[in-house]
């Protein structure tokens, strides 16, 4: 059987990776990174979300074979220092997070969206990017104020 090798988290992994397998099944099910959540698999509810080269990506819209070779992070990886990423933090602070299925995808498109200086960060494209992300629990609101509030610390709200 063919395998794949990623980077995950700063850390090279390998394993096996069938023809067609995406990168949700390899993270998932190959290397069990419980930060990564399988949902509907169809690329619209965003818990699978994962940063594919800073960019936040769907991990099952993706196959394992076309990501070699690219640095991928998930929830774990944003560690620093052995403390958590300011997103993760303020989601905490905020208790935005109730049932915790969608957190990973949701702090992982937020910090891209803090970290990408090309465009200013406002209240409404903060709702905008993360209106993909699916929250069964209803905390959306909370969500969004997290990441407001993680950006202030930041330095990067207008």
């Amino acid at each position: 059987m063919p395998c794949a090798t990623l980077r995950v988290n700063g850390r090279e992994h390998t394993a096996e990776a069938p023809a067609g397998m995406t990168l949700l099944e390899f993270l998932h099910d190959r290397l069990q990174l419980p930060g990564v959540r399988a949902g509907c698999e169809e690329g619209t509810c965003g818990a699978c979300t994962v940063l594919v080269g800073g960019r936040a990506t769907r991990a099952c819209m993706i196959t394992a074979a076309a990501c070699e070779g690219k640095p991928f992070t998930t929830l774990k990886g944003l560690a620093r220092n052995g403390g958590m990423h300011p997103v993760q933090q303020a989601f905490l602070r905020h208790a935005s997070l109730l049932c915790g299925f969608c957190t990973p995808g949701a702090v992982l498109e937020a910090v891209v969206l803090i970290e990408d200086e090309t465009r200013p960060l406002t209240h409404r494209r903060i709702r905008q990017a993360l209106g993909g992300h699916v929250c069964h629990c209803g905390m959306h609101h909370r969500i969004v104020a997290a990441v407001e509030k993680a950006d202030r610390r930041m330095g990067r709200l207008k």
